[in-house]
C-alpha cells in the first residue's frame, strides 16, 4: 500500500488538510513566560521566553503547527520592539536569558522587519543572552548584525530535526545536512552558539527505528559544533499529521518514549565538551500522559534531569506497568 503523503507537490496536500487559524495581534506577542534552563556554565538561570507574532514562514513543514498562531502579512514597523516591551513589562524582572521564538525565522525579512533590529536589541539590552530561530538557509550576514547589536551574547536555534534522508525530505524542509552544517559552521567561528531542536517520533518510521534516528541527529548535532539539543515530541494539530495518523504512517510519541530518548540522548553527553547540553522540551506534556497518577512525578523527574543533566532512577507506577523499575515508587494515593 502506498503512503497518503504525496510525491508531488507536498507543499499543496500540507495546505488542503490545514485547520483555520487562529485570530492574532500583530502588536502583542502570542505568549511570555518564565522557565528554568541548565546554561553553558553549567549554572542554572532564569530564562524569559516570549512567542512573537509575525508573518508565517515561507516554508512549509510537514510537521508544523506553529503557522496557526502567525499572521498572513509583515508587521508594521515597531510592533516587534513593542510585542517585546509588553511581554518583558508582565514577567518579573529576575532573568538573565532570553527567548525570542517567532514561529519561524528570525532572519526571515518578512517576519521580523531588519530596521526593528536596533530598537529590539535596545528593548532587551539588560539580558546576558539572547535566543533567536532560524531556518538554516537564512543564517548569514543579518545573524551577524543582529549580534553586533546586542549588549549580551547571541544563541541561534535551528531545527535539524532529523538526519534521517528519507524522512528528512519528505518533512518538506527544504534544507539538507549541508545547510545545516554549514549554517552551524559560521555561527559558530563568529562566536555564536548554536541550538538544534530535533523531533521525538517520526512519521514514516516504526517506534524503535524513530529512538535510533533520533539520538543518531543528537550524535551529528553535536559532532557539527551545535552547544544543547531540544527534544521536541512530535505533535499532532496542523491537520496533515492527523492525516498520516490515521493512514498509519505517524504514530504520536508516549512519555516513556521521551523518557527513553532523553535517558539516551544524555549518555552522549559524556565525554562531550562541558557546554554541550541536552534538553527534553516539557511543555504541554499531558497530551503524551497515559497515566494521570504517576504523571506529575515522571514530569518533574524531566525537568530535573534537564537541569542537572544526568539520569534519574525510573520512577514506578502502583496503577499502571508500563515503566520500567527504578529506585523511586510512586504512590498513586498522593496525586
Amino acid at each position: 500500500m502506498g503512503s497518503v503523503f504525496p510525491n508531488t507537490d507536498p507543499t499543496a496536500w500540507i495546505l488542503r488538510h490545514r485547520p483555520s487559524r487562529a485570530a492574532a495581534d500583530p502588536f502583542k506577542p502570542n505568549g511570555y513566560f518564565l522557565e528554568q534552563e541548565r546554561a553553558a556554565s553549567g549554572h542554572v538561570v532564569s530564562c524569559a521566553s516570549i512567542l512573537l507574532t509575525n508573518k508565517e514562514c515561507p516554508w512549509r513543514c510537514l510537521m508544523c503547527d506553529l503557522w496557526r498562531h502567525t499572521l498572513e502579512y509583515t508587521v508594521p514597523s515597531g510592533a516587534i520592539p513593542q510585542q517585546i516591551q509588553f511581554a518583558l513589562g508582565r514577567l518579573p524582572g529576575v532573568s538573565t536569558h532570553l527567548k525570542l521564538y517567532n514561529s519561524g525565522s528570525f532572519f526571515d525579512v518578512a517576519a521580523i522587519p531588519p530596521d526593528d533590529y536596533g530598537p529590539i536589541a535596545d528593548a532587551v539590552a539588560r539580558f546576558e543572552h539572547v535566543v533567536v530561530e532560524s531556518h538554516p538557509r537564512l543564517v548569514g550576514v543579518r545573524a551577524l548584525r543582529f549580534r553586533d547589536l546586542l549588549a549580551g551574547s547571541l544563541e541561534v536555534a535551528i531545527g535539524l530535526e532529523t538526519v534521517h534522508p528519507q524522512v528528512m525530505a519528505r518533512l518538506n524542509k527544504r534544507s539538507d545536512l549541508k545547510d545545516f552544517d554549514q549554517a552551524v559552521g559560521l555561527l559558530v567561528r563568529e562566536g555564536i552558539s548554536v541550538r538544534a531542536f530535533v523531533l521525538v517520533g517520526l512519521p514514516f518510521l516504526r517506534a524503535g527505528e524513530s529512538l535510533e534516528w533520533t539520538l543518531k541527529s543528537v550524535k551529528f548535532a553535536r559532532d557539527c559544533g551545535v552547544s544543547v539539543v531540544s527534544l521536541i515530541p512530535t505533535r499532532m494539530g496542523n491537520g496533515a499529521m492527523e492525516q498520516l495518523h490515521q493512514a498509519g504512517e505517524f504514530q504520536l510519541p508516549t512519555f516513556e518514549s521521551l523518557e527513553e530518548t532523553l535517558e539516551g540522548a544524555l549518555t552522549i553527553t559524556v565525554g562531550s565538551t562541558t557546554d554541550f547540553r541536552v534538553l527534553a522540551d516539557t511543555w504541554n506534556l499531558e497530551e503524551f500522559a497515559s497515566c494521570t497518577k504517576c504523571f506529575d512525578g515522571r514530569h518533574e523527574r524531566l525537568k530535573k534531569m534537564n537541569l542537572e543533566q544526568r539520569i534519574l532512577p525510573r520512577m514506578v507506577c502502583e496503577s499502571c506497568d508500563g515503566h520500567r523499575v527504578g529506585e523511586t515508587r510512586i504512590d498513586p494515593n498522593g496525586y
